[in-house]
Order: C-alpha cells, then structure tokens, then sequence
C-alpha cells in the first residue's frame, strides 16, 4: 500500500482543538485524520453492501405459507 501526502486548508482553531483530542487519545493529528477517513469509507462500504441487499430482498419474496410455532423456530436456530 502506497501513501499520498495530501495538503489541507483549516480553520487553526479546529487544528488547535484537533490536536488537543488526538493528545487525550494519545495519537497524532495526522493518525487521527487517517482513521477518520478511514473509518469514513468503511460507511461508505457498508450502504453500499446494504443497497445490494436491499436490491436482492426486492427481486423475492421470502414469507413463509403460515405462522412458525415456538418449537420451528427453535428447530431453526
């Protein structure tokens, strides 16, 4: 894996409060944006996964042709 330097604009104020919320989490501003971004795209990942799902509930129908008794669904676990 490859790293790209990547050069931001912002608000010294927020760099500031940034730098003192990585300190107390005993990490560097810089890590503290990796795992942001990171941790940004797994999301991203996730509705992604949850769109396809959705898509494939669509395509079927899954109800099952009565009510399960309590002993069915133990079975099924």
């Amino acid at each position: 894996m490859w790293t790209m330097n990547v050069t931001l604009s912002i608000d010294n104020r927020v760099v500031a409060a940034a730098r003192r919320i990585a300190t107390t989490r005993g990490t560097s501003l810089n890590q503290l944006i990796r795992d942001y971004l990171e941790e940004l795209t797994r999301v991203n990942d996730v509705e992604t996964a949850i769109d396809q799902l959705d898509a494939m509930w669509a395509e079927n129908v899954y109800r099952s042709s009565s009510p399960w008794t309590r002993e069915q669904l133990h079975e099924q676990s």
